[in-house]
């Protein structure tokens, strides 16, 4: 089914669904930008966008999507009436997530009529990648992987954290990115024991951990790949340390599956850690999904309740951090199945390497 038809099975309630999230306007008509809005019906589906992006939007979206034009003299919110009243269009349900209460409140109030809560209908749709999708994400891990070997010969003691970022989104740009996916995380030394650390100023130093997390974007969907490494020499400790984090990683990835909860597949993960006897610095989840955003539902945590999708796209991330000293983390990308997991993400991680 196509993503249009997939909201149309979940209309029980409402005649049309109005989209005004930005990645949920591109999921369902193929277009976005901040401003616009996709209008599905039960039988059609219309994209509003303005004159900057009337061309862009007519040569992106699929043929059952309408592109209309607003502007100054003609005005959306207008348009939108008059597209409801000409469909007969009487419940109409609004991204209630998405949009703040008062905005909610506003645009009921605009339109003259009480919305219906979309609720975690497209959240919920998204979760489950097609082959397209799933196509776009190998794509984007692929450009990641690149860019990370062709990284590597580069680093050395006394480049600075900013400098190894800078590589990698050059390259990740060089060989196909459209942008990162998010800013990237290069931490070395103390500062690796920061799980979301800034690059900055601090300088690679021989013995030290460098953990180096980044993506890219590529048909819109995004990549996530981390990856630790010693800089020079590694001590047995961390070398331990290393290989424990990488039992918990495998450990998840054998348990995960569409089907089960994300709750069971970071308890896999997290028992490997916790047996022995680092449990308390392991405080993040082992994983979140991801598709046309970086952070996505359902995630992999020790709240996660939810069952994973079939064709759910998600992370495998645990890590051990130690503060004041070091941490290390390792993550790769992989689409659930009901009898297993894909790994995407193809870059060396079999033994601590040290540069």
């Amino acid at each position: 089914m196509t993503h249009l038809e997939r909201i149309r099975e979940k209309l029980t309630e409402a005649d049309a669904l109005l989209i005004t999230e930005e990645k949920n306007q591109r999921w369902a008509g193929g277009f976005a930008f901040t401003d616009g809005y996709v209008l599905v019906s039960r039988e059609k589906a219309w994209l509003l966008t303005d004159p900057r992006y009337t061309e862009a939007a007519e040569a992106s979206v699929g043929p059952d999507v309408t592109v209309l034009r607003f502007d100054s003299t003609h005005p959306k919110l207008p348009l939108l009436k008059r597209i409801l009243e000409e469909e007969k269009v009487e419940r109409l349900a609004a991204e209630d997530r998405h949009l703040s209460y008062a905005a909610f409140r506003m645009l009921e109030q605009q339109l003259g009529r009480t919305l219906l809560p979309a609720g975690d209908l497209l959240p919920a749709l998204r979760a489950s990648k097609d082959e397209e999708e799933l196509r776009l994400m190998r794509e984007a891990q692929a450009i990641a992987d690149k860019a990370l070997e062709e990284t590597l010969p580069y680093i050395r003691a006394g480049m600075s954290e900013k400098e190894v970022a800078a590589e990698l989104v050059y390259r990740m740009l060089r060989n196909g990115s459209e942008k990162n996916s998010f800013d990237p995380i290069v931490v070395t030394g103390q500062n690796s024991s920061l799980p979301h650390g800034v690059p900055g100023d601090r300088l690679l130093r021989e013995g030290d951990f460098l953990t180096i997390d980044f993506g890219c974007v590529y048909g819109g969907y995004c990549s996530d790949t981390t990856r630790t490494f010693a800089v020079g020499s590694a001590t047995e400790e961390m070398k331990n340390l290393y290989a424990l984090v990488l039992e918990a990683q495998l450990a998840g990835i054998r348990a995960a599956r569409s089907g089960i909860s994300g709750k069971e597949i970071d308890e896999a993960a997290r028992k490997v850690i916790r047996d022995a006897g680092f449990g308390d610095f392991f405080g993040h989840g082992f994983g979140h999904s991801l598709g046309l955003d970086i952070h996505e539902q359902p995630v992999l945590n020790q709240r996660g309740e939810r069952l994973m999708p079939d064709g759910a796209v998600v992370s495998a991330e645990p890590g051990i951090y130690l503060p004041g000293r070091f941490g290390l983390r390792i993550e790769d990308v992989m689409i659930l199945r009901p009898d297993g997991s894909e790994v995407i993400t193809k870059s060396p991680k079999d033994r601590l390497i040290v540069l």
